[in-house]
């Protein structure tokens, strides 16, 4: 793109430019999937405004390139994001004063963005009974004590994988969010400012996560790390391995639909929502999203943590923990008790 080039920039750096300048905060998780997608493999942008001038990508130049984009096939949510990559670089084009040289009002009217139906766009949310035969039927204890941690308090996936042990209170109960994994790193970087908070988990899912830490610390990969959960190299699992390996095969034996993680956040969310007597605040706060008005920025429901416990305990957790998991073997499924699956894994 001209556009890029303006800027001393090929257009094949575009996927730098994201990652290194500041004034353009793409997540690092998107980015990557905008390459993935052959958007700056000449197959998008560049061969529809590749030769635009910087000051000419306007409404029309973009009307221009949503029709073309359209036309190729690509989704709404699609279109929308690949527009993005060209208007941030329009943007981001700024004199010494730090001022835009082709500022921009995009109409999506006139450019004619396609609507994103939402609708199409949700991640199924798991109902109670089948968030219990997901951990009761998943073997391997990390991956249990994982989904069971997901379903229980709303963590996204990347917070959840990016716990570090120093940030679990002795007794288990409560768990410090300030950071997230992503691919083979930890950020300290969370989704958004309110994403940095503190989780309280009922006391059967704190019992749980104390025996699952008491045995942590016989691992192998424990001594190479601080997380939670971690490979055997001791670094973050990689969600698209916990997705292929343990979710979905879970899901297809039980007949459910394949979804990916975000299916727990919005059972707890839906769960806390409407069958319980979480205040809003308080559920605003656990979810970590962001507040709407004064209304939400007075509230100071977070810092009652004594009330927050109660809360959770009352709440519970809208599906239960198995007393028995169910293993394959080479004779078939067998039910076993936490206490025998202790006593075989220590044989």
């Amino acid at each position: 793109m001209c556009a890029l080039r303006a800027r001393g920039l090929a257009p094949s750096r575009v996927f730098l430019l994201y990652r290194t300048d500041n004034r353009l905060p793409t997540p690092p998780r998107t980015a990557p999937s905008w390459v993935s997608a052959g958007v700056l493999a000449n197959d998008r942008i560049n061969p529809n405004i590749g030769d635009v001038p910087l000051e000419s990508v306007n409404v029309v130049a973009m009307k221009d390139l949503v029709a073309q984009m359209v036309k190729g096939g690509l989704s709404p949510k699609s279109v929308g994001n690949y527009s993005q990559i060209v208007k941030m670089v329009v943007a981001s084009a700024t004199n010494g004063q730090g001022e835009e040289l082709y500022p921009r009002k995009w109409n999506n009217k006139l450019i004619r963005m396609p609507k994103v139906n939402k609708k199409k766009q949700r991640t199924p949310s798991f109902t109670g009974e089948v968030v219990t035969d997901i951990v009761q039927r998943t073997e391997e204890e990390k991956y249990r004590v994982l989904f069971a941690l997901l379903a229980s308090s709303g963590l996204r996936f990347g917070e959840a994988l990016g716990i570090d042990i120093k940030n679990i209170s002795p007794d288990c109960s409560n768990i410090k969010i300030v950071e997230k994994a992503w691919g083979s790193e930890v950020q300290d970087r969370l989704k958004t400012e309110s994403g940095e908070r503190e989780i309280d988990l009922h006391s059967s899912m704190a019992k749980m996560l104390r025996d699952y830490m008491e045995k942590r610390t016989h691992e192998k990969w424990a001594s190479k790390t601080n997380l939670l959960f971690a490979s055997r190299n001791g670094k973050p699992l990689h969600q698209s391995n916990v997705l292929r390996r343990k979710l979905h095969p879970v899901l297809a034996a039980l007949g459910q639909p394949k979804c990916g993680v975000h299916a727990f956040r919005r059972f707890r969310n839906t769960y806390l929502r409407n069958f319980t007597a979480t205040p809003p605040g308080l559920l605003q706060f656990w979810m970590g999203h962001s507040g709407e008005g004064m209304s939400d920025l007075y509230d100071k429901i977070k810092l009652n943590v004594a009330f927050r416990k109660k809360v959770a305990e009352q709440a519970g957790l809208g599906f239960e923990l198995p007393s028995k998991i169910i293993v394959i073997g080479r004779n078939g499924r067998k039910l076993k008790s936490a206490h025998d699956l202790e006593m075989t894994a220590t044989a």
